[in-house]
């Protein structure tokens, strides 16, 4: 939790938010994006997602995009940290996962 503390601490993410985390390093696309998806239609959108990978999650950032979500990624020795959260103004998050069903040339959704 110290890693993703200390990278939170490094983006723009609202620090008076609770956290959440996701550990997404040991999965296979395309699990690291679905996972994430899924999880942050079901958080409060006061919340703040913490996405541990062993890489930046490209094929995610135009998703959370289309979905109202502001984010940024940290690089550090252990891990990849995307923090992801509902930018101010933007209460309008669809948050389902639409189309995350669709695998994209990467083998990720």
């Amino acid at each position: 939790m110290e890693l993703e503390t200390a990278a939170l601490e490094r983006t723009d993410a609202p620090a008076d938010r609770p956290v959440e985390t996701l550990d997404v390093r040991d999965l296979g696309p395309p699990e690291p994006l679905r996972q994430t998806l899924e999880l942050l239609a079901d958080l409060p959108n006061e919340a703040v997602l913490v996405q541990r990978n062993d890489r930046a999650p490209q094929f995610l950032y135009p998703k959370l995009d289309d979905r109202g979500y502001a984010h940024e990624t940290v690089e550090t020795d252990d891990a990849v940290v995307t923090a992801i959260w509902v930018a101010d103004g933007d209460a309008d998050v669809t948050g389902g996962t639409g189309d995350a069903d669709a695998t994209d040339e990467e083998g990720e959704r």
